[in-house]
């Protein structure tokens, strides 16, 4: 099967050149054939699938399609609840958890007609990994199954990757849903803080944790967007806004835009490779070529926002977890526990002079919007390393080149920008102010619309 979108599904579904059933029958044989090398899925729902897939079929046949995610093939990461299938997080702790109902997202895309595959790999409760000590193994990258997928939504970023789905349900607290997006290959998007609403869906720090779509395009993370934002009433943070249109938004392009590069965040304060620098300047180049005007803007170092994102995160989770921490202990995953019980150590003070420099950080983001629309850098300072070679502390080194946009809650978005060494994919992230979820993805589009590097696929997908 060829890397096929959301919208060319759709059109396929309405033209009767391809049924639901038979695209769902051709995603199960795929996991079938490649999940025991990938290990994205912790469960897969045939029947379900089956089942909402015929549904599917007979609303369109009817001429009553729900709209164009009706029949589309999709999956939810493990932390995402889903009514009467396991959501466990990938831990002992939940093993065997089955939620009543679904979460404000999943019951959104269930609306809107997706057809459900199954549960998808993630590291323990959005946190450590890569971990190999849970019940079930670490995902794989679909360019080489010997590399990292990145996390936590490690899962959904490889099930795309290889064509098992379409597109998927990611979270992002420090960069969840664009690390794995920049190592896998694919386009994943961090809405604004509260824009997708997060009830039903297993906290790691309520006050940075996202819900947001993953796949293959900018303009399939747009229409899935749209299904996905809404007012959740059992979400405090919820914005109470929602996304209409947005996908009709994505032909405006971006001459005249103005796009501020963080040049130090990648070049000096944890510097990439050559490969995703060589790419990225790419990038830049394409983005002139259509018109935008592209100029470096300096932050606060990184090293500002990962320190205030890492604290809240670390503090925030463990308060989460001390109950179970004190009972449980031996229950979760040797790196998660490691990871997690730091966050014991983090005291009121600690927290709140975060929490106040936070507030200086978000200022000087929203200074560099003044005179920029979109701000460019990249997702993840390397290609995909080897899985088994992933640092254990990882969370504390250098600096996290996604925690900019959560510590601000304003949208961003990774795509892939070509490959580099190995063979392996690059990526670049484009983040804006907040709810500038429109003009995030219109920037990505446009640059998909002068490019193909999203439409490659990994080997053992093609063959």
């Amino acid at each position: 099967m060829m890397p096929m979108s959301i919208a060319e599904a759709a059109s396929a579904f309405r033209a009767r050149s391809l049924s639901p059933v038979e695209l769902a029958k051709e995603c199960l044989a795929r996991i079938a054939r490649l999940d025991t090398q990938l290990h994205a899925f912790v469960a897969v729902t045939e029947e379900r699938a089956l089942a909402d897939a015929r549904a599917a079929e007979a609303r369109i046949g009817r001429g009553e399609a729900r709209g164009p995610l009706d029949g589309i093939p999709f999956a939810h990461k493990d932390i995402v609840g889903t009514a009467g299938i396991a959501t466990t997080s990938c831990s002992r702790v939940m093993q065997g958890q089955v939620p009543a109902r679904d979460a404000h997202a999943a019951a959104r895309l269930a609306e809107a007609g997706t057809v459900l595959l199954g549960k998808l790999t993630t590291h323990e409760f959005a946190l450590g990994g890569p971990s190999f000590d849970l019940p079930w193994p670490p995902a794989r990258n679909p360019w080489d199954t010997a590399r990292f997928t990145g996390g936590s939504s490690s899962g959904s970023a490889a099930a795309i990757a290889a064509g098992l789905v379409l597109a998927a349900t990611g979270s992002d607290t420090l960069g969840s849903i664009r690390s794995p997006a920049h190592f896998c290959g694919i386009t994943g998007l961090k809405p604004t803080y509260g824009l997708v609403g997060r009830s039903g869906v297993f906290p790691l720090a309520q006050s940075l944790d996202h819900v947001g779509p993953m796949a293959r395009s900018a303009e399939d993370c747009a229409l899935l967007l749209e299904a996905m934002a809404g007012a959740d009433p059992e979400d405090p943070a919820s914005a109470g806004r929602d996304a209409a249109g947005v996908a009709g938004t994505l032909g405006g392009g971006v001459k005249g835009l103005r796009i501020g590069v963080v040049r130090h965040f990648h070049e000096r304060d944890n510097r990439a490779s050559p490969g995703v620098l060589a790419n990225l300047e790419a990038a830049l180049n394409v983005f002139r070529g259509l018109g935008a005007e592209v100029r470096d803007v300096t932050l606060p170092p990184l090293a500002d926002w990962h320190a205030v994102g890492a604290t809240i995160m670390l503090a925030e989770a463990h308060a989460i977890h001390a109950p179970w921490l004190r009972t449980r202990f031996a229950q979760y995953g040797a790196l998660f526990r490691e990871r997690v019980v730091l966050g014991a150590a983090i005291g009121s003070e600690a927290y709140l002079n975060a929490q106040r420099r936070r507030r200086a950080l978000c200022a000087a983001m929203e200074q560099a919007f003044r005179d920029h629309d979109v701000l460019v850098s990249v997702a993840q300072p390397s290609e995909a390393p080897e899985i088994g070679a992933v640092s254990r502390w990882g969370v504390l080194e250098l600096g996290s080149l996604t925690s900019p946009f959560n510590v601000t809650g304003g949208p961003a978005l990774s795509l892939p920008t070509g490959f580099g060494a190995g063979g392996l994919p690059t990526g670049m992230q484009i983040g804006g102010p907040a709810f500038a979820d429109a003009l995030v993805l219109c920037a990505a589009h446009a640059f998909q619309q002068a490019t193909d590097w999203h439409r490659r696929q990994p080997p053992m997908a093609a063959g």
